[in-house]
């Protein structure tokens, strides 16, 4: 007998629904950043599922103690092994033994552990992230993480930059918004992901340079990063300060260029370690 049609519905939706995971000892903070913007349209829209993990629950004692000093000495907290391999357990149905083995096992599931000490977050790895259909993203805090977290239970160790938060949530945060946009359906215009910031078209299309540093994409690709070009709207006069004449002239190709000159000097200007 045919299933009906919302049931069909859901199970699409389920199977082509991209899901984080936020472990965290304050799950009241996402309360804000998860009801606004693009992450509760596409959640909403059924193309990302967030759930939201309170530590606390997989704790020991009624003090619910999710932290203790570290060994060797030395100042803050630590976090524990304990809860966090059990709260990531929990999520996932089943043991973990080992990152490499869970990654084999499972290779469309990343566990990844919001630290300072970790790789730097960039557009690459929100575009790497976009084709998973899971991320449980692991919010630190306090001095630091248990390394045997690092070690044995995330497959990866991600920070957003060269400084230090109180706590991994708000990064962890950043990194949804920055892979849910990225996905299939979640922006009015598809080609808003494609031609911004460290866009690989934005990238690509550009007009070489000998002195620019170059990474490549996943596909082998040479790529050489780019910050968006300038954007301009109504009025096209504000406090005598004019919109570009080019850009109301009406020649889509002189605009293409002008904007490919732009995104360099903004580039050099803003971001000068993108050049060698």
């Amino acid at each position: 007998m045919p299933l009906p049609d919302v049931i069909v519905h859901i199970m699409a939706c389920i199977e082509n629904c991209m899901r984080f995971d936020l472990i965290t000892i304050f799950p009241e903070f996402f309360n804000g950043p998860l009801d606004h913007g693009i992450v509760r349209r596409t959640s909403e829209a059924g193309l990302i599922h967030v759930h939201v993990q309170n530590l606390r629950e997989f704790t020991k004692g009624r003090h619910r103690t999710v932290d203790d000093r570290p060994f060797g000495g030395g100042e803050g907290m630590v976090l524990k092994p304990e809860p966090l391999f059990e709260a990531v357990e929990s999520l996932l149905g089943r043991s973990v033994g080992d990152a490499a083995k869970q990654n084999e096992q499972d290779p469309g599931t990343a566990i990844v552990l919001m630290s300072a000490a970790g790789r730097l977050f960039d557009q690459e790895t929100a575009r790497r992230y976009s084709q998973l259909q899971r991320i449980i993203l692991i919010c630190g805090r306090y001095e630091g993480v248990d390394e045997r977290v690092a070690e044995h239970l995330a497959n990866e160790e991600v920070s957003i930059g060269d400084f230090v938060l109180s706590g991994g949530e708000l990064p962890a945060m950043l990194v949804v918004d920055a892979v849910t946009r990225l996905l299939p359906g979640a922006l009015g215009n598809e080609a808003s992901s494609q031609n911004e910031s460290f866009s690989e078209l934005q990238a690509v299309t550009a007009k070489p340079d000998k002195s620019w540093n170059t990474t490549r994409s996943e596909s082998g690709k040479e790529v050489r990063m780019l910050l968006d070009f300038p954007h301009y709207t109504r009025p096209a006069e504000y406090r005598g300060w004019k919109v570009p004449e080019i850009l109301i002239s009406g020649n889509h190709a002189e605009v293409a260029k002008w904007r490919k000159q732009k995104a360099v000097e903004k580039t050099r200007r803003n971001r000068p370690d993108l050049f060698s």
